[in-house]
């Protein structure tokens, strides 16, 4: 592989990924194509294991009642000896687990398959012994929220993986500080759809919010404070100013914060922007 301007050699002795056969057509192509599904590192054995159909034949036709039992027993040790390794019954038991926890916090497809990435880079550095394999599949995941800035708290994780946030949260700092993983810093604005979608605020409400965010970030307010109080408080004032009443209560469950929380970060917002907010606004 060499640059088109300068020919300077980047790459040498590439390995060819094309195919060996050639095809003409688009029949020709198709009647020589024979791969299978691309490689997933969800799956423990990265989809590369031999499945069998021990009762019919590749016609449908029925097996005889020897061949059936050959292939039953074919199959059988085919499984004993595919997760033969603890690595790779631990890798069994972490991929269930991610699949399991991602599909209760409904994260997207290519956020798992980075949170079993950093899972098979931890038990590559022998992070996984003598902790738990639920433990580090959730801070797993949760790093790959963070990695991706898939809008997932720590808390929500820990409640989907019924492990104790100590825990959880210790695993994650092992796996950032021995796996050196640099975490982006996370934008309050990816919590308004989430958390106004939970309390029923409308479009308009989201973009006036997301104005006096980007009006906050201008000016230094809301560093080192945490997105998703920062953004409820957003919220609450803009639907004071649009006129919908919702609680501080609501936006602080929706958020997964404290209502005190959602009351600073309020005052924060109005004494910043210099929004001049009547003081009837309380919580109640």
């Amino acid at each position: 592989m060499t640059c088109s301007r300068c020919g300077l050699v980047l790459i040498v002795d590439v390995l060819d990924q094309k195919p060996e056969w050639r095809a003409f057509t688009p029949e020709e192509r198709r009647a020589k194509t024979r791969t299978g599904l691309p490689m997933s590192f969800i799956q423990f054995d990265k989809g590369l294991s031999t499945t069998f159909q021990p009762y019919r034949d590749v016609h449908g036709r029925p097996l005889p009642s020897k061949e059936r039992l050959k292939m039953m027993r074919l199959r059988r040790w085919n499984i004993r000896t595919g997760i033969h390794s603890s690595a790779e019954r631990n890798l069994s038991q972490a991929m269930n687990e991610l699949t399991r926890l991602t599909d209760k916090l409904h994260v997207p497809r290519d956020v798992e398959e980075q949170a079993a990435l950093i899972y098979r880079k931890a038990l590559d550095k022998g992070l996984i012994r003598g902790r738990n394999i639920k433990g580090i599949a959730a801070a797993s995941l949760y790093a790959a929220c963070r990695l991706t800035q898939t809008p997932r708290s720590l808390r929500e994780v820990v409640e989907a993986s019924a492990r104790r946030r100590k825990e959880v949260a210790r695993c994650y700092r092992l796996v950032q500080r021995s796996l050196n993983l640099k975490m982006p810093v996370d934008e309050p604005v990816k919590y308004v759809p989430k958390i106004a979608s939970k309390v029923g605020l409308g479009q308009k409400t989201q973009n006036l919010a997301v104005d006096l965010l980007q009006r906050a970030k201008q000016r230094n307010m809301i560093v080192g404070k945490g997105p998703a109080g920062v953004a409820a408080a957003a919220l609450y004032v803009a639907a004071a100013m649009k006129g919908e009443k919702i609680t501080q209560k609501e936006f602080a469950d929706a958020a997964g914060v404290t209502e005190v929380t959602v009351r600073n970060r309020y005052k924060g917002l109005d004494k910043a922007l210099r929004l001049g907010l009547k003081r009837a606004m309380h919580p109640a």
